[in-house]
């Protein structure tokens, strides 16, 4: 189907690069002949997160606090992945590196935008069964709690709310929506 919607780019002009973020302003007009001179554009790296179940069927989770947030979390393992890095790749280095846990049989459950309206990335959203304990080696400005919970537990959790971030609540519903059907 063709994009006949597509805004045409006038001029871009970049703010900020970083590693971790590149923030661009773009002056764009729409098909309708609409522009807009000040359209924010965020660039992230590609992001990758984990379900991870263990061999005796426990779900990986994570506690750790979220400044942005000014809150504890409690999360699935994930992360950016380097320039050029796989996303499986990248998710199974993200596990290994913030819980120590390793092995499994991998699959892909979804690829979902954070925020399409300003954000360039996707997250790649992997699930890992029969994961198997070892040693994690978090980056210094990780403080991670790693935890073992029961998927009815997890479920809980999300029912109650108490899982905030969208691109880690979105694959958790949908892996227990598929494991329902």
């Amino acid at each position: 189907m063709e994009d006949n919607k597509k805004w045409t780019v006038i001029e871009t002009e970049y703010v900020m690069r970083n590693t971790w973020l590149t923030v661009r302003r773009d002056h764009i007009r729409q098909p309708s002949g609409v522009e807009i001179k000040d359209y924010w554009v965020l660039e992230y790296p590609e992001w990758v997160n984990v379900i991870a179940i263990t061999t005796d069927g426990r779900m990986v989770m994570e506690r750790q606090y979220r400044h942005a947030m000014g809150r504890t979390a409690f999360e699935i393992c994930a992360g950016c992945a380097e320039p050029g890095e796989d996303p499986l790749a990248a998710a199974k280095r993200e596990l290994r590196e913030e819980t120590g846990y390793t092995g499994g049989e991998w699959r892909k459950i979804m690829t979902i935008s954070p925020n399409g309206t300003s954000m360039t990335n996707m997250t790649h959203c992997f699930v890992a069964l029969g994961v198997v304990e070892g040693r994690s080696q978090p980056e210094v400005t990780e403080d991670i709690d790693v935890m073992l919970m029961t998927p009815d537990e997890v479920l809980g959790l999300l029912g109650k709310g108490e899982i905030v971030q969208a691109t880690m609540a979105a694959p958790l519903w949908r892996f227990f929506f598929e494991r329902k059907v």
